[in-house]
């Protein structure tokens, strides 16, 4: 049997989504894409955040849509951080210990 791995994207209703899998097949080789594909574009937001945070002339709606992608980028990040750490066999990996 293989192992458990939490998936990077969220199922039905917002619900985690599990693999079990050995790690070598197809769903897990899109799982590992996609996680690359959330992480630059958390760096990419990071970024921007940046700059617009020094720019003086940015808007209130600007920020807020800003943080509203940054609270995504966030939890997709959380979620690869808990599967990865799960599947090192860190304590907590799965949980992170935050409710």
């Amino acid at each position: 049997m293989g192992e458990f791995r939490l998936l990077p994207w969220a199922g039905a209703e917002g619900k985690r989504c599990y693999l079990v899998s050995d790690g070598a097949g197809h769903v897990s080789r899109v799982a590992d894409a996609v996680e690359r594909v959330q992480l630059d574009m958390a760096g990419e937001l990071l970024g921007h955040a940046g700059d617009m945070l020094a720019d003086q002339r940015a808007t209130s709606a600007q920020l807020r849509f800003l943080l509203a992608r940054m609270s995504e980028s966030l939890t997709d990040v959380r979620r690869i951080a808990e599967s990865r750490g799960a599947r090192l066999g860190v304590p907590g990996g799965d949980d992170l210990g935050v409710a």
